[in-house]
């Protein structure tokens, strides 16, 4: 037996997974946001230049494909789909902002499993590019928010927030953290978060290791040495959000894993999810653009969503949720070789009519066909034998109340309809 890649996964039953893609497909285009699809595979410098050379992304986790040795091409399957975004909205020309789009689809990470996390997973994508107002910011987590309670029913998590100044503020602050870093208070700082203070300084703030962590409450907050505009700002997004009756809680360690963020950042998490709580994160990266060739910078806001995790918490919801049933299967039985044409004929005529409809073929006695039908979950069994042939009738078997009855063929699509 050949098994599946270890980190990826089979959807056999994607009922839950199209419904959370419908019901965001709804809630996205209701704030006038329009659906896009960027490919898979994108070229190496895309992420280089986007999520900085330094991240986990880039030195660990990118799954880089082997070029032929005649190709000077350098591609990668797409670790997550900003700069994806980004790259089509700079390459296309798109002229109108804010350019406020979403997408879903697989991404790529090279990085051990475990719950919630794959090697190949999938996310959803909401962006809105052209976004100066930190008044966008607010619009967007307010969506999400009420995705994910309302729509979603979802009444286990919570909204974490934090303000990343500009770049000036970020600049003053790494030197501050760098020289708590370096002094006695935070003695004791693993070898990972020793090599990020180096090279990725306020990546310390993602490290897991519970130590770290305490150590890091003590650490000095960028919320605390913003510029009076960037104070401003963050007031706002805060005011805004409390009007909006949007629940979250402040959490100055929180700065997300990619270089490029700056800003506000979010999280939306849940205890239900164990170690790796959250489902959605994002936030504003205002220096881009230009990183991929526009004249200009275009200030923006993004958020993933991951389904995997989201799927986590909505497993046990699924009775209460609006899950779109399987039609109603009729399923046609010939009762041998000699009634294959009709039965195929008559197949036609119901998919025609709009009903689910499926054909026996293999020869099996009726016994062999009824306990088939069953496994299908059919509703009805319409049986041709050579009787029906000759009378140009259809016997129907109801698989749920047993009941059983012979019409006219040419009222057979008025009878399962009604």
């Amino acid at each position: 037996m050949i098994s599946r890649i270890k980190g990826t996964q089979d959807f056999l039953d994607l009922s839950l997974y199209n419904f959370i893609i419908d019901q965001a497909k709804d809630h996205f285009g209701a704030y006038h946001f329009d659906e896009i699809s960027t490919p898979i595979l994108e070229p190496v410098e895309l992420f280089h230049r986007s999520l900085g050379e330094h991240t986990d992304v880039v030195t660990k986790e990118m799954f880089i494909i082997q070029k032929h040795a005649e190709s000077s091409e350098n591609i990668c399957l797409r670790p997550e789909p900003t700069a994806s975004t980004m790259r089509a909205f700079v390459e296309n020309g798109v002229q109108v902002t804010p350019w406020k789009v979403f997408s879903h689809g697989s991404m790529f990470r090279y990085e051990r499993p475990q719950k919630g996390r794959f090697r190949e997973f999938h996310q959803i994508d909401v962006e809105v590019i052209g976004a100066q107002s930190v008044s966008h910011d607010v619009q967007l987590i307010t969506m999400l928010e009420r995705f994910f309670s309302e729509k979603l029913q979802l009444d286990t998590f919570a909204l974490a927030i934090n303000y990343l100044g500009c770049a000036s503020d970020r600049e003053k602050y790494r030197e501050k953290l760098y020289a708590f870093l370096t002094s006695k208070k935070a003695e004791g700082i693993c070898d990972n978060c020793q090599v990020r203070r180096e090279k990725n300084i306020m990546r310390v703030f993602d490290c897991k290791n519970p130590k770290c962590q305490e150590i890091y409450l003590k650490a000095p907050k960028i919320i605390e040495h913003m510029c009076a505009a960037c104070n401003q700002e963050w007031q706002a997004l805060q005011d805004q959000l409390q009007l909006l009756s949007v629940s979250f809680v402040v959490r100055p360690t929180l700065v997300r894993g990619l270089d490029y963020y700056s800003k506000t950042v979010f999280e939306f998490m849940s205890d239900d999810l164990g170690a790796q709580n959250a489902f959605c994160g994002g936030g504003r990266y205002d220096q881009l653009a230009k990183e991929f060739g526009a004249k200009q910078d275009y200030p923006s806001i993004g958020a993933g969503i991951g389904l995997e995790r989201l799927m986590l918490l909505l497993e046990n919801k699924k009775a209460q949720l609006a899950i779109t049933q399987p039609k109603a299967v009729h399923v046609v039985m010939p009762l041998a070789a000699a009634q294959h044409t009709l039965a195929l004929m008559i197949a036609d005529t119901l998919l025609a009519a709009g009903l689910c409809t499926d054909v026996l073929l293999e020869q099996d006695s009726i016994k062999s066909m009824m306990r088939q039908a069953n496994r299908m979950g059919a509703a009805y069994a319409l049986l041709l034998g050579e009787t029906e042939q000759q009378e140009k009738t259809v016997t129907i078997k109801n698989m749920i109340t047993g009941t059983q009855e012979t019409i006219k063929q040419i009222e057979l699509v008025n009878y399962l309809k009604r």
